[in-house]
């Protein structure tokens, strides 16, 4: 069976919480400097990223403070231009994108009941 709308919320809330996890107290500089945790953050980012290309349009409209549209962009970029990809861009999304889009998928897990 494929993956539910759900399912695709768990994986986003997991990735999130284990990005939190992999960061929590590190300054920007720790980050640049960690880069076996740097390119761990940027694989949950790509699967967060591939997740959010699934969540339905009614939910994406729903919550408008979150930029599905770059997300997803930004997993392409992480997957066809690695190697353009900044640890400032990086650690950006961390801190100021994935906040609301963890708040997002808790309120939606919770809304469905499972």
């Amino acid at each position: 069976m494929p993956p539910t709308v759900e399912d695709r919320l768990r994986d986003i809330l997991e990735a999130i919480t284990d990005i939190e996890n992999a960061v929590r107290g590190f300054t920007f500089d720790q980050f640049v400097a960690e880069k076996t945790t740097r390119l761990a953050i940027e694989r949950l980012l790509e699967i967060i990223c591939e997740a959010s290309r699934f969540i339905p349009d009614d939910l994406k409209r729903a919550e408008p403070h979150i930029d599905w549209r770059k997300m997803i962009d930004f997993g392409n970029l992480l997957r066809h231009a690695y190697h353009m990809t900044k640890a400032e861009i990086v650690w950006d999304i961390v801190q100021i994108h994935l906040p609301p889009m963890k708040s997002c998928a808790e309120r939606h897990i919770r809304m469905s009941g499972r």
